[in-house]
């Protein structure tokens, strides 16, 4: 390894880890030694790359740059030493995955422990969080998408299809009717997290758009299925979230005419850089793979 990847790699330890103190441990270098050849890359580079506290370093807005080349840079390294040594393709190392909650708890982390047993080598992170991750910025390598498409400055793979009901309880169905129409459905109790209206369907004549004003506000989805099986209402589901709840009976279809709109599946987003980590690629290969053409939530 050269000085100056010893610097790139320094630099990037500092940014993952927090702090100066903490990437001289992780490389076993002397603080001192670290401090120095940090003071030596930013004199190189003639600019601060740091925030600098008495407790934690920050990348300047320069910094935060600098580290995504460097790690595309170091990732390309390995993967030419890879290729020389006859292990390319080899998927090691660290995998950061953020996942919507219920999808990442339901769909994601049953399949874990059987990614894992066949790559031991890679060390996985799987977050959740219904809000949307910049992946760049949060330094993920990878993020699962319920959307139309994947942004324009990310490379996507569809993974499955993201079909989508009307549903009620049976109790719900029994005390208040089903509606005929969707000019009865306005009139009928809906639930919807906040920024999942308005409702955009697909029917007999075509797309239409539903303006729901929920029975409950709430920003989680999870709580929307809660309250659907408990009678409070009806809501726009996705057949990965209630497929189990569909075939124990505790929710019925409703308007089966109508369904979410087709143009929304479900998407493995990276980062676009030169060279793809093979974890990732990996990564995405076994949850196609598990999902299948037909994914288990739908069979």
């Amino acid at each position: 390894m050269t000085l100056m990847d010893e610097e790139y790699a320094l630099y990037a330890a500092v940014i993952e880890h927090g702090s100066l103190t903490a990437a001289a441990r992780a490389l076993r270098l002397s603080p001192a030694m670290a401090s120095r050849r940090l003071a030596q890359l930013e004199t190189r580079l003639g600019t601060r790359l740091l925030n600098r506290t008495t407790r934690r370093q920050s990348p300047t807005e320069a910094g935060e740059k600098f580290y995504r080349h460097v790690v595309e840079i170091l990732a390309a390294s390995r993967e030419a030493e890879a290729l020389v040594s006859g292990s390319a393709r080899l998927p090691t190392g660290g995998l950061r995955i953020t996942a919507p909650t219920s999808f990442g708890r339901m769909h994601v982390a049953p399949y874990l422990k059987a990614f894992l047993d066949r790559h031991p080598q890679i060390a996985v992170r799987l977050d959740l969080s219904d809000a949307y991750v910049d992946v760049v910025a949060e330094r993920y390598d990878l993020a699962i998408r319920i959307a139309t498409a994947v942004d324009a400055s990310m490379e996507g793979v569809r993974l499955a299809s993201n079909r989508r009901v009307l549903c009620a309880s049976p109790a719900y169905v029994e005390r208040y009717g089903t509606p005929a129409s969707l000019r009865e459905l306005a009139s009928h109790r809906l639930l919807a997290a906040g920024g999942q209206s308005p409702w955009r369907l697909e029917g007999p004549e075509g797309a239409v758009v539903v303006t729901v004003d929920s029975l409950v506000a709430t920003n989680s989805s999870e709580v929307v299925r809660e309250l659907a099986v408990a009678g409070a209402g009806i809501a726009l589901r996705s057949t990965w979230d209630i497929h189990d709840d569909l075939a124990a009976g505790r929710l019925v279809t409703v308007l089966p005419p109508y369904e979410g709109a087709q143009s929304v599946a479900l998407y493995a987003a990276y980062p676009r850089t030169a060279l793809t980590p093979a974890a990732v690629r990996t990564f995405i290969d076994y949850l196609s793979a598990c999902y299948g053409e037909t994914p288990p939530w739908d069979r």
